[in-house]
């Protein structure tokens, strides 16, 4: 290894963007999916890590939510959550922000502290080895306002573990300003506001212009 890559690895770094549930491994995704009697479509975790493969963001969500099935109660989260935290922390990771998509739990059946609990015990193991993560709770821009709305109120039991809200997901027909009382009641709940916005979407620019001008992130 040169000087440079020995300097970079050595070097304390941030992560500031990274989906917990995108962080997750083909052979746990199999330990889980034993662990929950769930049957995979694929022999091995191999031949699951070469259907990693996409060229947009349709093709990536596909692959993105197909992943969460195995993710079930509070003690799946906390395995996934701190497989990323030891992996985060072995590259000098020092500060972690990390995104949740509560309602593709919910949605499923799988109760709010289940995975609230199982993040925040991740988060507590992972201090004590040095990594100071927060947690940031996303919207799934393709559902309703309404369907956000009764997540945001949800999530309000558990604020104190949860730093700030976003919006992620399907960008397609589902402009900022859709969202915009939800992020306003956000707000005034004391979450920070974030949002994703993809630069290869039909009207990308002016939905940038909407986070900044009317929703205020």
């Amino acid at each position: 290894m040169d000087a440079l890559s020995r300097f970079i690895e050595a070097m304390p770094k941030a992560e500031l963007h990274v989906h917990l549930e995108g962080t997750l491994e083909p052979e746990l995704k199999f330990e889980l999916a034993a662990r929950n009697g769930i049957d995979l479509p694929y022999r091995s975790a191999a031949e699951l890590r070469a259907a990693y493969a996409f060229d947009d963001l349709t093709s990536f969500l596909a692959v993105y939510y197909e992943g969460m099935s195995v993710l079930l109660t509070e003690r799946d989260f906390f395995d996934l959550a701190i497989a990323y935290f030891r992996k985060a922390h072995s590259q000098n990771v020092v500060y972690a922000e990390v995104f949740l998509d509560p309602q593709a739990h919910t949605s499923r059946g799988v109760p709010f502290a289940a995975f609230m609990e199982g993040f925040r015990r991740a988060q507590e193991d992972a201090a004590a080895f040095g990594l100071h993560t927060r947690l940031v709770m996303c919207f799934l821009r393709d559902l309703t306002a309404e369907s956000a709305l009764q997540t945001l109120e949800q999530s309000l039991p558990f604020k104190d573990w949860i730093v700030g809200v976003g919006l992620d997901s399907d960008e397609r027909d589902n402009p900022p300003v859709k969202f915009k009382d939800v992020f306003a009641r956000a707000r005034d709940e004391g979450y920070r506001l974030t949002m994703h916005c993809d630069v290869d979407q039909q009207d990308s620019v002016k939905h940038i212009w909407q986070c900044v001008d009317e929703i205020g992130v």
